[in-house]
This record gives C-alpha cells, structure tokens and sequence, in this order.
C-alpha cells in the first residue's frame, strides 16, 4: 500500500512538471520584449481584361491582439483616375469600394457585410469578416451617403394630400374662340345706329336678346358665325345693309370662374386646391368632378386631370405636387417594453421597430417574431423570423432582418418556458391559493400524494 501511494505521488510530480514545461513554452513575452508583428497581406486584384489600379488589404495585429485593417491604392485607376478607390473592380475578387462622393479615404474596419459569402450561399458569421470600408465621411458620417431613392416611382395612396397648381398657358390656339355662356358682346351696325348694343351677355340658355329680332342662340358660335346669322335675320325684313360686326368685350369665362375657385394668391400665393386622396380612391377638383387617383403617380394623375379639363376649357395647364403622405404605421405587441402603434418616417428594419418599443422584454422569443402583412390584393400572409442571433452578437449579417411595411403586425411571442410559468401561476396562485387561502399544499414526491 505503501509503494502504491509513493508511485501515484511520483507519476503526480511527474505530470505538474510536463504541464509546467508546456505552459512555459506557450507563454507570450511580455510586452516590452513583443516583436512587431508582420502584417498579414492580401493582395486582392481583379482578375479581368482591363488593368485595374494594384490595391493591398492588410490584417494587423496591435498590441492587444485585436485585427486593424489598412487598405491603400498604390496606383491610379487607369479608367477613373481615382487614388481613393473606385467601382471599376466591382466585376473581380474585389468587392468593397470607396463612396466616390467622399473627398477623404475611407476608413476600414473588420466586418462582414452581404458579400462576405457570396459564393458560399449562406449567412456570413464573424469567422467572415474581412476589411470593409466603414467610415467615408469622416465628421460627415451623422448625414451619410445620399443612397438611392426609397421607391422608384411613388404611386398615390389613400390619404395622400396633393396639391393641384394652376397655370393660364396663353397660348395662341389654331381653332377660332366660341361664344360661351357668361360672355359680355358688343354689336355695331354700320346700316342703322339705332341697333347698336352694349354689353351683350350670352344668358345660361345660351342666347342673347336684341331689338327687332328678339332671342338669337349664341353660345357655341364663332364671332364671324353669330355676325352672320345677325346680318341674315337683320336683312330680311328690316334693312338692305345691315353690316353688323360682333366684338366679344369679356371672354373665357370658364376660365376666369375655374381661376376664382382655386385663387389663393391672397392667403398661401397661388392659384391652387389641396385635396385628399378619398377612401373611394378618387380626388374632386372643380369643373371635372371625382378623378381616380389611387395608384396613379404624379405624371399619370396630371394627364388625366389635364385631358379632363381640355373638355371643357383651354388655355389651363394643371400641375400636382405631393403636399403630405398619408401616414404609415405598423403595430408592435407581445413581449416589448412599449407596444402600439409606430409611424415609420423612413425605411424601417425589424430591429429598429424593437428599439423604437423601447427594447423586448424577458422572456421574449426573439427565435419565433411573427410579422403579419396584408399584400396588394389585402391577403393576408405571415413569416416566422429569428434575429435571436443578430441581438445577441452571435450573427452580424442575419438574413432575417427584413424591411418593414406600412400595415405590418409585429408580434414578439413568450418563449415556452414564460408560457409555463404562468400557467403555473395561474393555476396555483391564482386559482388553488385563491380557493384555500389559509391552507398550505404539501407534495410527497415519495408516495405521490398530498395532505
């Protein structure tokens, strides 16, 4: 027994000591003795028939260990002239550019971004990152870049607020005016004086009254047209020579009308008319009544509006202009700190519309968010997203964080064990303390009873 214990002690002794050595051999220096470190290289060069500038992608360890990342252009682009990087080599191995607004190199960091396992088809982890350009405008970031529109043709929607402006062409036409209803006419006569009249207005029947011959029709008449039929009635019974011109001393007076009903100029300085989008889908503007608008774009809903009005008058030009959108919401409930409706003022992620709740709280299952959303034909349909991984740190590209839409239900569930817990609650605390509020439950576990 003795001899047993004296070897366990010796193969003891024996093993401290190999650990001992091991661990010597793995030590680092220290710090003042630390050789710098050789920079890692990687030279990424586009592997295509142009010649594109040489460009160096370096990993360098600092003292602490952490990977900094330096990126330098050693030669002008041969297509762009560009010493701060371009998107001329976007066809090869080389993925990440320089914004080429920015006057300043780009600052590059370790990262990944969508492109880090683009031929591995899959999600990139932090195992991927790499040196992606990070900070382009230096004290400039909080703007950022201009980025591409948000939708490539806005289209009105329920609610909209347009504003219709409207402008006088004055433009020569090449028909010849028509007498309408409203007009202020002149009639002289060169045969007798006595016939002359003043101020002649086309009644809503469409007829003026004169001496002699009584109601004449009027309206839809070129002035030569009415001249002559004046003659014609004038001649036949009364005189030889009539010679009767026709001035029109105030015309267009569906213009004038259309100007009056949409003048501003005395209060917001212009000659125009807001209106709403109504839930029928259609905007009402004066003369032409209800026009579809729902769907339209701008440029669309301005043809209409301006054919419709070439019907009934000319020399009217019509030019809407997008006041206010109506407003776009999504509903955020279940575990968050603050549910209910948000406005979205901008593009919107689902991990946004969490901070903007003011965080999820305990026991959320951030592995199963539901996101409702009704399509184009009100449909509803429904995904099942995790970004357990993204708010964690563990996933720094997660592919579920997805845009927004107005109408969006965000739902962030209970995870099973909260759902047990207050089942549990609900049962006991609630329901069996509730009913026996003075008596004490004791579970033998051992015989499977209580007493």
């Amino acid at each position: 027994m003795l001899c047993q214990n004296k070897l366990n002690i010796s193969l003891l002794a024996v093993t401290t000591a190999i650990v001992l050595i091991v661990s010597a051999n793995k030590r680092q220096p220290e710090l003042g003795m630390q050789p710098a470190p050789e920079p890692i290289s990687v030279h990424l060069t586009a592997q295509t028939s142009m010649d594109l500038p040489q460009t160096t992608t370096s990993f360098i360890q600092d003292a602490g260990g952490l990977e900094l990342c330096s990126y330098q252009v050693s030669e002008a682009c041969p297509h762009c002239g560009s010493l701060n990087g371009c998107s001329c080599h976007l066809n090869g191995t080389q993925s990440h550019s320089i914004n080429p607004d920015s006057e300043l190199p780009a600052k590059y960091m370790r990262g990944v971004d969508q492109d880090s396992t683009r031929f591995l088809n899959r999600e990139p982890t932090w195992k991927d990152a790499e040196c992606v350009p990070w900070e382009t405008f230096a004290y400039g970031e909080y703007v950022g870049p201009h980025r591409t529109p948000h939708v490539a043709v806005y289209r009105l929607r329920v609610g909209d607020q347009v504003s219709f402006n409207y402008l006088l062409t004055r433009m020569r036409t090449a028909n010849p005016y028509r007498i309408g209803v409203g007009d202020i006419l002149q009639l002289t006569s060169g045969g007798d004086a006595t016939i002359d009249r003043n101020n002649i207005q086309v009644l809503s029947d469409g007829t003026i009254s004169l001496p002699l011959i009584g109601t004449v029709d009027a309206e839809g008449l070129t002035v030569s047209q009415l001249a002559e039929s004046l003659n014609a009635r004038y001649g036949e019974k009364y005189m030889k020579e009539p010679a009767i011109t026709i001035q029109v001393v105030t015309g267009d007076i569906v213009i004038k009308d259309l100007r009056d009903a949409v003048d501003a100029r005395a209060g917001q300085g212009g000659q125009n008319t807001e209106v709403e989008v109504m839930p029928d889908g259609t905007v009402r503007l004066p003369l032409i009544g209800a026009v579809p608008a729902v769907g339209l774009s701008l440029d669309e809903i301005a043809a209409e509006v301006n054919s419709r009005y070439a019907l009934h008058v000319h020399g009217i030009f019509v030019t809407p202009n997008l006041i206010r959108r109506a407003p776009s919401v999504i509903y955020v409930l279940g575990q968050v700190t603050k549910p209910g409706r948000q406005e979205l003022s901008g593009p919107t992620s689902l991990m946004q519309a969490l901070a903007t709740a003011e965080n999820w709280q305990n026991g959320g299952n951030l592995r199963q968010i539901i996101v409702f959303r009704r399509d184009h034909n009100w449909r509803l349909v429904a995904t099942k997203l995790d970004i357990a991984g993204a708010v964690y740190g563990r996933n720094p590209h997660p592919a579920d964080e997805i845009w927004l839409r107005h109408g969006d239900i965000v739902l962030v569930p209970q995870t099973p064990i909260l759902r047990f817990s207050q089942a549990v609650d609900l049962y006991l605390r609630r329901t069996v303390y509730s009913i026996f509020p003075q008596q004490q439950l004791v579970f033998n576990f051992d015989t499977f009873r209580t007493f």
